[in-house]
């Protein structure tokens, strides 16, 4: 803890620097930690100056940049940080990987609500409910018939606690899914599997972390592997996929959607090809993000915080190397 004390010599709580999200984002609720830490708040501007005053950083705006171009910076680091986000891609420089800092994130808080948005981008396409809507819009009668997706297959890629949820998910609405993860282990299939897998389904889910390894793994080739009835979902990391080579997938009815709720670049850009290529549904990366899901970020935090002060092992502890939480 902070080495620093108070006017009566009593050791001064530990600082707490959040990095704030752009307005209308609300701060987080740290209520419970009055008297317990000092909170300092900053934007990407001011977190440079900041850093060497903290012994903790919350990282409320999980999509910023501004923590991998401060951190290399000269002076004493925070020894903990916590991002309130599932990746951590966004943080990592070669300074904070090479350090002691310990880093966490929001593990746990997202897992069911973007199984549950996988679940209704599947039913979506299935039922083709964007084409009903559209069609109710130009008040067209237009009877079709829709697909069954029990019976159906799911390749899902990512064997997290995300990809798990979309697993347990799926499967109770009777599609037959497979995990496929860094290595393979029971219930789980090695790299070696996927393009087999990916052969086979009828829904390919994107669920795995952002790593060098995973970069750009959806590309032409993976694309060209999977069959002409599939659709594609991306609710992991926008770099996951290269964008071209899905527009130019779909453009070629060599899949026939797909629906991605992250992107290379975000918010997307109103010229991007994306917006306008066919089978795809585009949503602005709220998948996880649910009614109370930043109170629940924030009570994680708490509860973490109240582990750190105590000398207590943190859980969801990142491995800085690999960028990811270790144990699935």
């Amino acid at each position: 803890m902070s080495e620093s004390t108070g006017s009566e010599g009593r050791a001064a709580p530990p600082t707490v620097l959040v990095l704030d999200a752009p307005s209308p984002a609300p701060p987080p609720r740290l209520g419970a930690l009055t008297g317990r830490a000092r909170i300092r708040h900053t934007d990407a501007g001011g977190l440079a100056g900041e850093l060497p005053h903290a012994d903790v950083l919350l990282v409320w705006d999980f999509l910023s940049d501004a923590v991998r171009h401060a951190w290399p910076g000269e002076g004493p680091r925070p020894r903990w940080v916590h991002t309130a986000s599932a990746g951590v891609d966004r943080l990592m420089c070669p300074e904070l990987v090479a350090s002691d800092t310990v880093v966490t994130n929001a593990r746990g808080v997202f897992d069911q609500p973007i199984a549950e948005y996988v679940a209704a981008l599947v039913l979506a396409m299935a039922k083709d409910l964007p084409r009903t809507l559209a069609l109710q819009g130009e008040r067209s009668w237009l009877h079709r018939e829709s697909q069954r997706i029990a019976g159906t297959r799911a390749c899902v890629v990512g064997s997290g606690p995300i990809g798990r949820a979309v697993v347990r998910t799926l499967k109770a609405l009777g599609i037959t899914t497979v995990l496929v993860g860094r290595r393979p282990r029971t219930g789980v299939h090695g790299p070696a599997d996927l393009d087999r897998l990916l052969a086979r389904a009828d829904w390919v889910v994107c669920a795995a972390p952002l790593t060098q390894d995973t970069r750009g793994m959806f590309d032409e080739r993976r694309f060209g592997v999977m069959q002409p009835s599939a659709r594609f979902i991306n609710v992991g990391r926008g770099p996951l996929v290269v964008e071209e080579d899905l527009v130019a997938a779909l453009s070629k009815r060599w899949i026939a959607g797909a629906a991605l709720d992250v992107f290379e670049s975000e918010p997307l850009p109103p010229d991007s090809p994306l917006w306008t290529a066919p089978g795809l549904l585009v949503s602005p990366h709220m998948s996880g993000d649910t009614v109370g899901w930043r109170d629940e970020l924030g009570a994680q935090f708490v509860k973490l915080y109240g582990k750190w002060e105590e000398g207590r092992s943190l859980t969801n502890v990142v491995d800085k190397k690999r960028g990811y939480v270790p144990g699935h």
